[in-house]
């Protein structure tokens, strides 16, 4: 195998960000209490999303990102009905 450079991020230019951002969440709120994994890959992808808007422009994001932060806690305390709703509360915000 032959490494030439590091691999370009992926930043979703503009307003891509949303539908990268929902399509993400729409991921983790349907692997979130799945056996073999989905509860860590769920709270992963929060985080990411949760860190990539705030990132990009933590003003704009501030609402979503708390809403975010809330959902990754109550998943991590296994409280799947209520991170979902939060999940859901996350995607209706992003616009």
């Amino acid at each position: 195998m032959e490494v030439l450079r590091p691999k370009e991020l992926d930043t979703h230019p503009g307003d891509e960000v949303v539908a990268w951002a929902r399509d993400q969440l729409s991921i983790a709120r349907s692997i979130l209490d799945n056996p073999g994994g989905g509860l860590l890959f769920a709270t992963q992808t929060i985080g990411q999303v949760r860190s990539g808007l705030y990132e990009r422009d933590a003003a704009r994001w501030r609402e979503v990102v708390t809403v975010l932060d809330r959902a990754e806690d109550a998943a991590i305390h296994r409280e799947f009905s209520t991170a979902r709703r939060l999940l859901e509360e996350a995607a209706a915000k992003l616009r």
